[in-house]
């Protein structure tokens, strides 16, 4: 109890990121109710992208021989909170069942060997979860300067995750994990950057006329970005790891110039606000 309270406290002092064994892994604290007792529980839990509007979590408690105490509170009550570091959601949790079960859960093995250790340690037959989010995400940040700089952080994390497991693999082709994986981020990037070209972008043209160059660079920007999400998805429909690693290298370079030059033109003004 003592070590989960630790990573959750710098979980949330650091906006999702924590040191020491779980540093760079893909890390959420689920918060459950106790199935007796009716009280929050808050647990960090490794997870693994699912595409859409959910997440896996796995219940393996290290191979021991029980499911993990939030496992039973979300089977007496499914319902749930998930924090990133960047957004919280309200989630319903659904236990995969047969086929997808297996099928999930051989994506994770993939992406880590360690899942099969933990099912190898045990008889029961360790469950998956899936966390579908049921409303807007919610924020904590103090102003729409810092909102800002959380999801495009969150990108940049996510990116830098994945380059690190195409230059970790050693499949000689693309693992299904790895192409949900990408195609998250791409999705992820579509919805932030068609809600800024819908909203904020209109919003702010409208009450900082001075801003039209940089808003107008910005919005040709996101078209160049789009570009180059297609082109990787286009690379991830082979099975060349090389190409995919030079389309998300592609990616990371020219959207971290995008984030930089969005991050100091609009940060100042949304902070203002």
């Amino acid at each position: 109890m003592d070590f989960n309270k630790q990573i959750i406290d710098e979980f949330r002092a650091n906006n999702g990121q924590v040191g020491g064994y779980f540093e760079g892994a893909r890390l959420l604290l689920l918060t459950t109710v106790g199935a007796r007792s009716g009280r929050p529980h808050t647990n960090p839990l490794g997870y693994l992208p699912d595409g859409g509007d959910r997440m896996l979590v796995i219940a393996s408690a290290g191979g021991a021989p029980t499911n993990p105490a939030w496992y039973h509170n979300l089977r007496a009550n499914p319902r749930a909170t998930v924090e990133t570091g960047v957004l919280d959601f309200d989630v319903e949790a659904e236990i995969l069942e047969g086929a997808e079960r297996d099928a999930a859960f051989a994506r994770a093995v993939e992406g880590d060997p360690g899942w099969a250790d933990y099912q190898a340690k045990t008889t029961r037959v360790i469950p998956v979860v899936a966390l579908r989010v049921t409303g807007p995400p919610r924020s904590n940040a103090p102003s729409g300067g810092a909102y800002l700089r959380l999801v495009h952080d969150g990108f940049r994390r996510e990116l830098a995750l994945i380059r690190k497991e195409l230059a970790e693999s050693g499949r000689p082709g693309l693992g299904v994990q790895l192409r949900i994986n990408c195609l998250t981020v791409c999705q992820g990037l579509h919805h932030h950057h068609t809600g800024e070209d819908t909203m904020m972008f209109p919003a702010l043209a409208e009450r900082h006329p001075s801003l039209a160059p940089a808003l107008e660079r910005l919005t040709r920007e996101h078209g160049r970005v789009a570009v180059l999400v297609e082109e990787l998805k286009r690379a991830l429909s082979g099975e060349d790891p090389q190409q995919v690693r030079a389309e998300v290298e592609r990616l990371t370079d020219e959207l971290e110039a995008h984030l930089t030059y969005e991050e100091e033109q609009l940060i100042p003004i949304l902070d203002l606000a």
